[in-house]
């Protein structure tokens, strides 16, 4: 590839993080192509659809979430740590506000036993919809991100969740699609970078003090 196309396509992808990161995945290649500041033709010829766009980013991001989840295992030898050093990493670089959908479907799927508590069940579904929800944006493909980077983040982060269960410290109903759920929620979309950063550390301290599990008595 010559330097002027790998460049351009390097400011395509951080276009698309950007702009999928802040108005979710329906956001139009237009706005893509405005970001990159280059001519929506430059982005159609790397990426002939709007979907392939999309999967590409979605796979990063998953692939990303799966690393830090394998850095937390490696680094941390506490449980809790290990599950909250993954979370504030997570949320800290931005990656839930690219969480593909289908990865907390599949979650959701694969975790039969999971029900939610009846006040976050009203709050995330509509009336008469009990099946988890990620957010009310407009989803990335059914096909993306590919089933093996998927099931490696969701393996990678059972552990997580595994390891801080049966160390007690994890409260024994949340799941791994809850965590999941936690770094796409603690990850808001702000126009001033230092109250965006402020309001998702103020958020996930409150979240994880909500997975924590407490004494009984």
């Amino acid at each position: 590839m010559r330097v002027d196309a790998q460049r351009n396509l390097e400011h395509v992808l951080r276009a698309a993080r950007e702009v999928f990161g802040e108005l979710g995945y329906g956001a139009p290649m237009e706005d893509v192509a405005r970001r990159a500041r280059v001519g929506v033709g430059t982005v159609y010829r790397r990426f002939p659809s709007k979907d392939v766009l999309v999967r590409r980013i979605a796979e990063e991001e998953t692939a990303r979430l799966t690393d830090q989840a394998r850095a937390a295992l490696g680094q941390e030898n506490e449980p809790w740590s290990a599950l909250a050093r993954f979370l504030r990493t997570s949320v800290a670089s931005g990656a839930g506000r690219l969480l593909p959908p289908q990865v907390l479907r599949v979650g959701v799927d694969v975790e039969a036993e999971i029900r939610l508590p009846q006040q976050r069940q009203a709050a995330l579904a509509a009336p008469g919809q009990p099946e988890l929800r990620l957010v009310e944006r407009p989803t990335a493909p059914e096909d993306g991100p590919d089933d093996a980077g998927a099931a490696a983040l969701l393996e990678v982060v059972g552990q997580l969740v595994e390891r801080a269960r049966a160390a007690g410290e994890l409260r024994p109903d949340v799941a791994v699609a809850d965590v999941l759920l936690v770094i796409a929620t603690a990850a808001p979309s702000l126009p001033d970078a230092a109250q965006q950063a402020a309001a998702s550390a103020r958020l996930l301290d409150i979240l994880l003090d909500g997975l924590r599990s407490r004494p009984v008595g």
